[in-house]
């Protein structure tokens, strides 16, 4: 179907082409039954102007790029949805890729962004914002804000959640419960954050016993894959408590503890990382390490709109923000 361009409607209203165009961009310098007879002329035609072209000429969009590693994950949907609110209430729109985890889709995505001449973007970068893609899109002045990364760079902004911390409070947790052979579950250890975990985790556990099963993935699938192995292993052998790199991994492990036959929390208790809405809805609600999801994706979007703002005035600021610990059913002191 052939759109109405505006030469069409300059033909209409019997105006010329500028006067069209100011109407569209400075309607106060049309005289008010001018600029009526334009609107007329562009209701009866049917118009819709071509803003991609006009913003390509400028050189700039209202396109502001999120870019995640696994869009099917929870926690980055509510990322998203944090940094949409941002992004709609500054009158701009949010496009979102999946990288996948794969450093060379994630190249491709970022290609295709510059090429479209997005405002900026928004990113959980999969080598940890190394990329040369991503370097060369900074080094030609497209702001980037790096989310859930909290290495600072003086070229960027980042919003991160101090994950070390995070495994801190987990490992707490089962301290204080009283659990002397206890397990991380988690992988790969090239993601930033489930290497922090780890290592927070295992660093206030002196003196207990700490097993660890590495997953290829943050997932549901693998997390049951994990179970499989935990159960598998002789009740003498098996850790009594689990912390989980992710709230998907830990939902997988209770599906397989529940289906093995092996109570939560009384033979193996289960804390999981996010928080996500499914933690509590669980068949036994899950204890959680939770992060300020929604707050995480506001405060990026925020650091970007306020750099497209003022480029020249903007100074790059790494924000990190605390989790803290949400105790539900499947944590408890050891039961056998």
């Amino acid at each position: 179907m052939e759109t109405t361009s505006i030469k069409e409607v300059a033909r209409q209203a019997g105006v010329s082409l500028g006067t069209v165009s100011n109407v569209l961009n400075r309607p106060h310098l049309v005289a008010d039954t001018t600029r009526q007879r334009v609107l007329e002329a562009i209701r009866e035609l049917g118009y819709v102007r071509n803003d991609s072209a006009r913003q390509l000429r400028a050189g700039r969009s209202r396109t502001i790029a999120i870019v995640v590693l696994d869009v099917s994950n929870p926690f980055f949907t509510d990322v998203i949805r944090g940094a949409e609110e941002a992004i709609d209430a500054a009158g701009a729109v949010a496009v979102v890729c999946n990288s996948g985890q794969s450093a060379a889709r994630e190249r491709r995505h970022l290609e295709l962004l510059e090429e479209q001449r997005v405002q900026g973007v928004l990113i959980t970068p999969v080598d940890g914002g190394r990329d040369s893609q991503l370097v060369n899109l900074i080094k030609r002045g497209v702001p980037v804000v790096l989310v859930d990364r909290g290495i600072w760079q003086s070229d960027r902004c980042s919003v991160a959640v101090d994950d070390v911390l995070g495994g801190r409070i987990a490992g707490q947790h089962f301290r204080e419960l009283g659990h002397d052979h206890v397990a991380f579950v988690g992988g790969p250890l090239t993601i930033p954050q489930v290497a922090d975990r780890q290592h927070g985790f295992e660093s206030v556990l002196s003196g207990i016993r700490v097993r660890t099963f590495l997953t290829p993935e943050l997932t549901v699938a693998a997390g049951r894959q994990a179970g499989h192995a935990l159960a598998d292993l002789a009740s003498p052998d098996r850790p009594t408590a689990v912390f989980c790199a992710n709230d998907l991994l830990a939902l997988g492990l209770l599906q397989e503890m529940t289906q093995r036959g092996i109570s939560v929390p009384d033979e193996v208790a289960i804390l999981g990382y996010d928080d996500i809405d499914f933690a509590a809805a669980a068949a036994v609600p899950l204890s959680s390490v939770r992060q300020p999801r929604e707050h995480l994706g506001r405060a990026a979007a925020e650091l970007l709109l306020e750099e497209t703002r003022s480029p020249d005035t903007h100074a790059h600021r790494n924000l990190v923000f605390h989790p803290e610990l949400v105790a539900r059913k499947s944590t408890a002191r050891p039961g056998r």
